[in-house]
């Protein structure tokens, strides 16, 4: 095992006290810290130290991918790490979001070398359906709800500007993607009336706050709107979201440990001053009802929990070790990106171990087929699924 070092995103709706009191720095920290990425994307790779030098896990993993891989891995996804773990810290709502499948990924790829940095809807060939497990409460956008429990919300506000997607909801899931296409393409000069009489409508209703809060920042954007037709989702620390391709998605508030398949690929289609493509967030999108975004832990050994997924690309464990349980054997093997969110433990397999701390992390070779975790506190596993 080896030290990991991640770099921190400062996208302007992240926290300054999340990261910075989990890695225990001074809080507030000097500007938003959003994201902590914990991987070998290209877009931001970890680091470890090699003889006093700094070394991008890409350049460790380019130099003996067989080692570090392990020849089941490399066979499934190339000479690359599958999984990208993040601790994912928002003071303020995200953008109006998905994510491609893969197809889509490598085709959208392939054509998009053309547009400019900013104005790319893919920034590389893989697909990106990721898992968020919450640190503390949290609060999410995730999935289309019915679309009758959606229609009888937007009734109750009385805004006559309305009455189309009323129409189209009234359909029922088939009327899901018309009604989504007639908010995301209001006429641009009659969209802050628009956000204005659905705040001044909501003022007493259940939606209230999440129109307050989204409005306020964005008074202007018809995702406003789009966000009622979605599941609000309100996590306790343990309970998880899983976001699979084409599922729409904002997160609101709150910190949580994310892994996905190794892809900064994301459809935006408002609440947001990044690049927005209404026309192809619509074509990913599937206009599907989400009836039950929550995922809750499942048991797999005394002191290890899991949250299972159906996709190859990650698998994410928490193991906790404690005065009656001070040593666990996860019997999974590498390679592995190991977080610790809590007290203090030795993370050790085959090779060599480290002693990690609140927000510190570390990775191990495909060498290794199992990892032991011993102490007081708490980490979290990522390793590849390999269904």
């Amino acid at each position: 095992m080896e030290l990991l070092y991640g770099p921190i995103k400062d996208y302007a709706w992240g926290s300054r006290s999340a990261i910075a009191e989990l890695q225990g720095r001074p809080v507030p920290s000097d500007g938003p810290e959003a994201e902590l990425w914990l991987g070998a994307h290209p877009g931001a790779p970890a680091i470890v130290e090699r003889d006093g030098d700094r070394v991008a896990l890409t350049d460790v993993l380019a130099a003996d991918p067989g080692d570090w891989l392990g020849q089941r891995v490399v066979d499934r996804f190339g000479a690359r790490l599958p999984f990208l773990l993040k601790v994912l810290a928002a003071a303020a709502p995200l953008s109006l979001q998905a994510h491609p499948d893969a197809e889509q990924a490598r085709a959208g790829f392939a054509t998009d070398g053309a547009r400019s940095d900013g104005h790319r809807n893919y920034v590389d060939p893989f697909h990106k359906p990721e898992l968020l497990v919450a640190l503390g409460p949290m609060e999410a956008l995730c999935g289309f709800r019915d679309p009758a429990v959606s229609a009888e919300v937007l009734a109750g506000l009385g805004v006559p500007e309305l009455r189309p997607v009323l129409d189209a909801l009234a359909a029922g899931p088939t009327g899901l993607a018309e009604a989504v296409r007639l908010l995301l393409v209001w006429p641009a000069a009659e969209r802050a009336g628009l956000v204005a009489a659905v705040r001044a409508a909501a003022v007493a209703g259940p939606d209230a706050e999440l129109v307050a809060l989204l409005a306020q920042a964005y008074p202007a954007d018809p995702g406003v709107v789009v966000a009622l037709l979605l599941n609000r989702v309100r996590l306790a620390a343990g309970e998880a979201i899983w976001m699979p391709a084409g599922n729409l998605h904002a997160y609101l508030r709150g910190t949580g440990v994310e892994v996905m398949a190794a892809s900064d690929n994301v459809l935006r289609g408002g609440l947001t001053q990044k690049h927005v493509d209404v026309a192809e967030l619509l074509r990913v999108l599937r206009f599907e009802v989400l009836d039950q975004p929550v995922v809750s832990p499942r048991a797999v050994a005394d002191g290890v929990v899991t949250w299972p997924v159906p996709v190859p690309d990650f698998a994410l464990h928490r193991v906790t070790v404690d005065g009656a349980r001070p040593e666990v054997t996860l019997a999974v093997p590498g390679p592995w990106v190991v977080l610790c969110t809590s007290g203090r433990v030795d993370v050790a397999d085959l090779v060599t171990p480290v002693t990690l701390g609140p927000g510190q992390a570390a990775v191990g070779a495909a060498a290794g087929k199992s990892l032991t975790v011993s102490g007081l506190g708490e980490v979290y596993v990522a390793s590849p699924g390999l269904l």
